[in-house]
């Protein structure tokens, strides 16, 4: 009899071994969210991942109302476990900005002789004018790229003839 009860208790044991690892692999699945809500809010750099159950929010915006939101439409995608971590950030102060671009390169060295202009709208900068070498289209794009606020930074720059 000994030998008949240690087969199906073998298989028991073996079984009971499985079902923690199929447990596993299920809570470590990664699932991505983010185009399902990309479409429904307005925030910058959106990642809504779901691991083991938890739904994990990520991204910046300017508007309380806007994340609070994403956490609602995960909620409604069936969702009750999500970990908001959007970031409420103060938008950008275009004219401060503005000025501060154009102190930086009125006195960078460098850039002697360009004439330049600078333009900002919601942190996304943009530089137009004319400059002597194509090396100061790099150098004033860096300097502008380097102030708080500034999101991105577009050029119209081009060169001077009489050089």
């Amino acid at each position: 009899m000994k030998p008949r009860l240690a087969l199906p208790g073998a298989a028991l044991v073996a079984a009971l071994c499985l079902i923690p690892l199929s447990a596993t692999a299920d809570s470590t699945a990664v699932v991505d969210l983010t185009s399902q809500l990309k479409s429904e809010v307005d925030v910058d750099g959106l990642s809504a991942i779901e691991v083991g159950g938890i739904v994990i929010l990520r991204g910046r915006t300017t508007d309380a109302a806007t994340a609070q939101r994403a956490g609602a439409l995960t909620q409604n995608l069936g969702y009750t476990r999500i970990a908001n971590l959007i970031q409420i950030v103060t938008p950008p102060d275009d004219a401060a900005i503005e000025r501060q671009a154009e102190r930086r390169l009125a006195m960078h060295r460098a850039l002697d002789g360009c004439r330049l202009r600078v333009d900002s709208n919601k942190g996304v900068v943009t530089v137009a004018g004319k400059v002597n070498q194509e090396l100061q289209k790099d150098i004033a794009v860096d300097l502008v790229r380097q102030i708080d606020g500034v999101r991105s930074v577009r050029t119209d720059l081009s060169m001077n003839r009489s050089y």
